[in-house]
């Protein structure tokens, strides 16, 4: 049953990313099922932050639902940013030297913590390693994190969105940590190991609080 209902809902996805949006009885029409089964399964949908509704004017009559997919609906479709991505610094790095990959890295090391910064004014340690493992888990990176009893943090990414960059420039996974540590304004960040560079099951840091944290 629940395969036969997963397999509905991939349609369903199917559907609205080659029609952009439909109507739940279009989506009855192509399925070959009962509008009150579209509904169940959009609703999953919707639950699940993948599929949206717009309120569509018409000329006559009320207006009419129509379900299109949200952006997190749309990530769920192959995409091709690493392998461009990559290109694109090949060619950089080609024209410009390695250096100048380096710089890149570190420009964007650099806005980001500019844009985290506020996130993390203020805040105890253990503070500031929730809102990191919050932060990197909305951007794909899959955290866990748990405190030992001699305060060590150890904290993994169970994936690595730009790990076929890295894989090529391990200056990526260089300027992680260097944010990590600006952050956590702790130096004491040590990497055991990276999915990128030892294809390990995960990212695995060891993190120590500053001597003077309280």
């Amino acid at each position: 049953m629940d395969s036969t209902a997963s397999s509905t809902r991939e349609q369903i996805l199917q559907l609205l990313k080659k029609h952009k949006s439909l109507t739940v009885a279009n989506l009855a029409s192509h399925l070959g099922i009962t509008e009150m089964a579209v509904r169940r399964h959009l609703g999953t949908l919707e639950r699940d932050n993948v599929v949206e509704t717009k309120m569509v004017r018409q000329a006559m009559g009320r207006p009419t639902t129509m379900y299109s997919l949200s952006q997190e609906g749309e990530e769920l479709f192959p995409r091709n940013y690493a392998s461009l991505t990559l290109g694109f610094l090949k060619d950089i790095e080609k024209l410009s030297g390695k250096q100048m990959i380096d710089q890149l890295f570190e420009l964007r090391k650099q806005r980001m913590k500019e844009e985290l910064e506020d996130r993390f004014k203020g805040k105890s340690f253990e503070e500031r390693i929730k809102e990191l493992a919050d932060f990197q888990s909305n951007n794909g990176y899959m955290v866990e994190w748990e405190k030992s009893d001699d305060g060590t943090i150890h904290f993994k990414e169970y994936n690595c969105p730009i790990s076929q960059i890295a894989n090529e420039y391990p200056v990526a996974c260089a300027c992680e940590q260097s944010l990590f540590q600006e952050l956590l304004e702790t130096k004491d960040i040590e990497c055991e190991t990276c999915m990128a560079i030892n294809e390990t099951p995960h990212c695995y840091y060891k993190i120590k609080a500053p001597e003077n944290n309280e």
